[in-house]
């Protein structure tokens, strides 16, 4: 089955591309040539995922995918939300997002914090939503260099490392990220 996973993130293509079962194909972006931005303006992570679906399906006729996540900070009222890619600007940068995150959790300790992921799929005529939720605490300070935004400051529940600490196969197993596309394999094994 060949599937198109509607994002321009490599980092992300890569994630899931090692979740995948080898008789799903994954088509990016990339792969057909698409460089436009897709828009991101719903308030909910849900509803970005499924923004980005339906900006896109009608111009591919296959089925595909898009997801949204959102790193949510209890400190700090749900922040950064549906903005965290651009939560310290427009330019997407990952150090000044988690650098100004870092800098308003200074002197707090309460630093739990959850990743939610949705996962939209439009197969056909039928459109399913899928969520993943990893709950655990922001850092201090960065640990790690592998992984990809909040990943150096996110340690989730149970373990004694930062999501940057870890293999893509150990990531793999308890990310939300990863959550969210095993439901999606599920499903997609039931309808096959």
């Amino acid at each position: 089955m060949e599937i198109i996973f509607a994002t321009h993130n490599q980092n992300k293509l890569l994630e899931v591309q090692a979740l995948m079962p080898s008789h799903i194909k994954l088509i990016s972006l990339k792969d057909l040539g698409f460089e436009e931005d897709i828009p991101e303006t719903s308030g909910t992570i849900a509803g970005n995922a499924i923004q980005k679906v339906e900006f896109l399906k009608d111009r591919f006729k296959q089925p595909i995918f898009a997801d949204d996540t959102g790193l949510l900070v209890e400190a700090l009222n749900g922040e950064p939300g549906v903005y965290s890619a651009r939560y310290a600007g427009e330019q997407k940068n990952s150090d000044d997002n988690m650098d100004l995150l870092l800098k308003k959790l200074t002197d707090n300790n309460h630093r739990a914090a959850r990743f939610v992921t949705a996962i939209a799929l439009n197969l056909g005529h039928c459109q399913v939503l899928f969520e993943g939720i990893c709950e655990g605490t922001i850092l201090r300070e960065r640990k790690g260099t592998k992984g990809f935004g909040y990943d150096p400051i996110f340690q989730p529940n149970g373990f004694e490392k930062s999501f940057a600490e870890m293999s893509l196969t150990e990531k793999g197993t308890i990310s939300h990220r990863a959550k969210a596309l095993l439901k999606l394999i599920d499903y997609l094994k039931e309808v096959n």
